[in-house]
């Protein structure tokens, strides 16, 4: 019920965001997308990029006097570093004398094989779209999605695992590790793991290398019932899934306990189900969380939580061995400015795809072309589940 899709290219004038499917009347804080972007810009190991770009929204349409329309919304962020780019992104000029063409794919992007998809002869073409940079747009769309379900109570945050092979490991509570990491450069909640982590960033520097990683994103105020069982694309860990490989170098997600779970008995993996008449909506309770908030595809009223992994950026400062496309010799992977370590910053655009799937499925579910027309529907859901818990279902 909501799309959102991005357009433009790392060097180009910016990235374009087109948001449509929710209601009229969201109140529009234009301060709370700042720090997103903000937030996605930062991290201890963010390349000299980050230090260049200063994100800012431009409404274009679907937003009047700070409040959505309901219609279509599109929002501007401008790349600064586009007026050195100016003749090479050129969308209607041709192409200088002097310029030469990429062709050393990179061992790791999605160089060769988009080449070959898109019958290119200059790999450029490629990288600009290819590039993070886009991951701003999607900081854009999942704002407009954290807005939305903070109106029905629905809070999304995370937190920086692992990286490099270093694990954060404190006793903590989820909400307590997700406030620890916004103060955090690494966006996690132990400072002794945080230093370690700080000097396996600065040794892969030194060595011109890259650092991957883990980060969780969570969902709190989460009702059951959201999401379908009934078909495949509607599966809602499916399409969480789906939205957080689609973030750049992920390479794995787990629901809950999720790889883990694979090793246990059943009796050990799964939620056993209490009740507690005092609870509100639900009365119905797990005591533990194993399954993330999710059975069969359907959220249960437990957090959702979702891990991922993120593979080393594979741009290198020492390049991996690669093979001119056109000359056909071996030779080493040339080095684009990058990152050392973007965990951090995938942690912000995770939280965002994690926000839209959720907005999603919530839309589909609730309807309305007014916010307040989605509210009523949502107060009437918490009311069947009150009746629901206390046998007085009609």
């Amino acid at each position: 019920m909501v799309h959102y899709e991005t357009a433009g290219e790392s060097h180009g004038t910016g990235i374009t965001t087109i948001i449509s499917g929710f209601p009229s009347q969201l109140p529009v804080d234009v301060d709370f997308i700042q720090n997103e972007l903000v937030r996605r810009q930062k991290g201890y190991g963010s390349g000299p990029r980050m230090r260049m770009e200063k994100d800012t929204v431009e409404f274009l349409g679907g937003v009047r006097w700070k409040e959505t329309l309901g219609s279509p919304i599109s929002v501007l962020v401008r790349n600064r570093d586009s007026v050195n780019w100016k003749i090479q992104m050129d969308p209607l000029g041709f192409p200088p004398p002097d310029y030469h063409e990429v062709t050393i794919p990179r061992p790791g992007h999605t160089d060769l094989a988009g080449m070959v998809k898109y019958q290119f002869t200059d790999i450029r073409n490629v990288i600009e779209r290819a590039s993070a940079r886009e991951t701003v747009g999607r900081c854009v769309a999942g704002s407009f999605a954290k807005m939305f379900l903070n109106q029905l109570g629905i809070g999304v945050g995370g937190y920086v695992e692992s990286i490099g092979g270093i694990v954060a490991d404190t006793e903590m509570t989820l909400e307590e590790k997700i406030k620890a990491a916004l103060n955090s450069t690494l966006a996690t909640f132990d400072q002794q793991s945080e230093k370690k982590m700080m000097k396996v960033i600065d040794q892969a520097r030194e060595k011109g290398d890259s650092l991957g990683g883990t980060f969780v994103v969570v969902a709190f105020g989460m009702i059951p019932g959201l999401g379908d069982y009934t078909s495949a694309a509607k599966r809602l860990d499916a399409q969480l899934a789906a939205g957080l490989m689609s973030v750049p170098s992920v390479k794995g997600v787990e629901i809950g306990d999720g790889f883990l779970s694979a090793q246990l008995f059943g009796s050990e993996a799964h939620d056993a189900i209490y009740y507690d008449q005092d609870r509100e909506p639900f009365s119905f309770f797990r005591s533990t969380n194993r399954a993330g908030g999710v059975e069969g595809g359907v959220s249960t009223g437990e957090p959702i939580v979702v891990r991922c992994a993120m593979k080393p950026i594979p741009t290198l400062q020492k390049g991996l061995p690669s093979v001119d496309i056109i000359e056909k010799s071996n030779v080493v992977a040339r080095y684009e400015r990058s990152d050392i370590c973007a965990v951090p910053r995938g942690l912000v655009v995770g939280e965002a795809m994690v926000a839209w799937v959720l907005a999603s499925v919530v839309r589909e579910k609730f309807g309305g072309d007014s916010l307040n027309e989605v509210k009523e529907n949502f107060r009437n859901y918490l009311k069947y589940l009150r009746d629901f818990s206390t046998k007085k279902i009609k």
